[in-house]
């Protein structure tokens, strides 16, 4: 078997594994090989934008237009075979139902068409294992902060595989509030993206951070779960009450006001976790680990503290499919298979 640890806690597997990834609007495939990526294609669905959201129905479909090109593409650009490969990973869960089987569909298809194994992969354990090929030397135990469009968790990751999730967010993610605040500022251009973390950040650069007031949600409770809902209901009431004037001045004061109070309550709860857990070593993983803001002041508070931080590079943080890819091999390593039986969990737990 090629699986092998650097340590008792460092997996490596060597064979190149195909990775699948459609659980929401990007279609990726990748191919990896232990640590290494040999190449990651993603397309970006755009169209979404025109209805301020993602529609699934619409997902799904350019998921299946797009899917067979995405990995011809991957494929290709690694130079390898079907037959070369050590197995074929694909995202599981969670995401949306329609999204999800298109993926399972292909990677059963290719799987069983070519003999290779075949493995069913938690979305979130690929954001995980994104740490992994961003630092090679990341090892376990560790507090992951996972942040995407619509997760907000604190994991405790014992060793890989085995994970506790010691926080999350009781409603809105800290990306849905990004997304829904970019909304209600007119952020969202139409034909152009739906994520409004990039377009917040790139405005919040221009603001005052600490023009307006908005609330911390659970910032001072025990416990290390988070709210971003209050936080959101507060911005909207402050546009309500402005005149459209009002707001178009204030639009980067109010950006980056938002932006402030997202970022101190994530960095105050995971650095006061991190010590809680007497953890040494913080993951800052998922999409809204991109942020500029976040990651700078994340670092700085780490230093304080004496914890290391570390986050992948952006394009790995963004829902891709090398990371679905590493954690397959890490599974496929372990000696671990799924069947023909392989279905979509739009609610997987971890």
């Amino acid at each position: 078997m090629a699986f092998h640890s650097r340590d008792s806690v460092q997996p490596v597997w060597d064979r190149p594994v195909l990775g699948i990834e459609t659980s929401c609007d990007e279609t990726a495939a990748a191919v990896v090989a232990g640590n290494r990526i040999l190449s990651n294609v993603i397309f970006s669905q755009t169209e979404h934008s025109l209805y301020g959201g993602v529609v699934p129905e619409l997902a799904s479909r350019n998921h299946v237009r797009k899917i067979v090109p995405v990995v011809r593409e991957a494929l290709s650009r690694a130079g390898v075979g079907l037959e070369e490969l050590g197995g074929i990973a694909v995202t599981r869960g969670p995401g949306l139902v329609g999204c999800l089987l298109v993926g399972i569909s292909t990677a059963k298809g290719l799987a069983f068409g070519s003999g290779r194994p075949l493995i069913g992969v938690h979305h979130i354990e690929g954001h995980l294992f994104a740490g992994l090929l961003g630092d090679t030397d990341l090892r376990p135990p560790f507090l992951a902060l996972v942040i995407s469009g619509g997760h907000t968790q604190l994991i405790h990751v014992r060793r890989w595989g085995l994970y506790e999730i010691c926080g999350e967010t009781r409603d809105d993610a800290a990306g849905e509030a990004f997304d829904k605040v970019a909304k209600m500022l007119g952020l969202l251009k139409s034909g152009e993206t739906t994520m409004g973390g990039p377009v917040i950040s790139r405005l919040a650069e221009e603001g005052d951070a600490g023009a307006f007031a908005f609330p911390r949600g659970l910032r001072r409770q025990d416990g290390f779960e988070f709210s971003f809902s209050g936080i959101k209901t507060s911005v909207l009431y402050h546009l309500k009450s402005r005149s459209e004037a009002d707001v178009a001045e204030q639009r980067a004061d109010i950006a980056a006001s938002f932006q402030a109070a997202v970022v101190d309550v994530l960095v105050e709860k995971t650095i006061r976790a991190a010590g809680t857990l007497n953890l040494g070593r913080i993951l800052l993983t998922g999409g809204v680990a991109a942020n500029r803001r976040l990651r700078e002041e994340m670092q700085r508070a780490a230093m304080e503290f004496g914890v290391e931080v570390c986050f992948p590079p952006p394009v790995l943080c963004t829902d891709n499919a090398a990371m679905i890819a590493c954690a397959g091999g890490f599974r496929l390593g372990r000696g671990e298979r799924t069947g023909r039986d392989l279905d979509a969990d739009p609610r997987m737990k971890l």
